[in-house]
């Protein structure tokens, strides 16, 4: 497989760039893709056969299923972040191991309906608590031990608005290549 095809199955949407400047408006923006994610990855994931779930997104990726329990991982992760950096004074969050996460049980065999239900009253919450923050409250952050440096939550809403396209692209690959790179 050519690197570049390799690269873009791996960012079909581009890899995440954050913006140095940006308007509430566009916070507003990252929060509604937020909102959306439920219904857009439910819409692709439920009608999907067990022989579809185990299609992956590129060689030696994820399957579907295990992108779907991932959100619900990282996500999750994403929502305390935020609830940790409106509450505390620059909290040191815990990094996981995300690829090792992905080859867990509760991953790799899972119905992927928990994590939909899962995704689906998280994000209510997520988006309720991020549409209640004030503008000036987008600039508090966690420390990110691995990455040696502080994350806004305005940064944490590009990122996941960004990883809800991301992964919904994955999806749609896997089920558009069918395991044949």
């Amino acid at each position: 497989m050519e690197t570049e095809t390799l690269e873009t199955l791996k960012y079909p949407t581009g890899k995440l760039k954050l913006p140095k400047e940006f308007t509430y408006a566009d916070i507003q923006h990252c929060i509604d893709v937020i909102g959306r994610f439920p219904k857009e990855i439910k819409e692709e994931v439920v009608p999907c056969t067990e022989e579809e779930l185990a299609y992956l997104h590129r060689p030696e990726g994820w399957t579907i299923r295990q992108l779907t329990h991932h959100c619900a991982d990282s996500h999750m992760n994403a929502f305390i972040r935020v609830k940790l950096a409106l509450t505390e004074d620059k909290p040191t969050i815990k990094p996981y191991k995300e690829a090792e996460c992905a080859r867990l049980v509760d991953t790799t065999e899972a119905p992927v309906e928990w994590s939909l239900q899962l995704i689906e009253g998280l994000h209510k919450r997520w988006v309720l608590l991020l549409n209640s923050i004030k503008e000036e409250q987008l600039g508090r952050t966690v420390f990110h031990p691995e990455m040696k440096r502080e994350i806004a939550i305005s940064d944490i809403c590009f990122i996941y608005s960004w990883h809800c396209g991301h992964h919904l692209a994955h999806i749609k690959n896997a089920k558009k290549h069918k395991n044949k790179f």
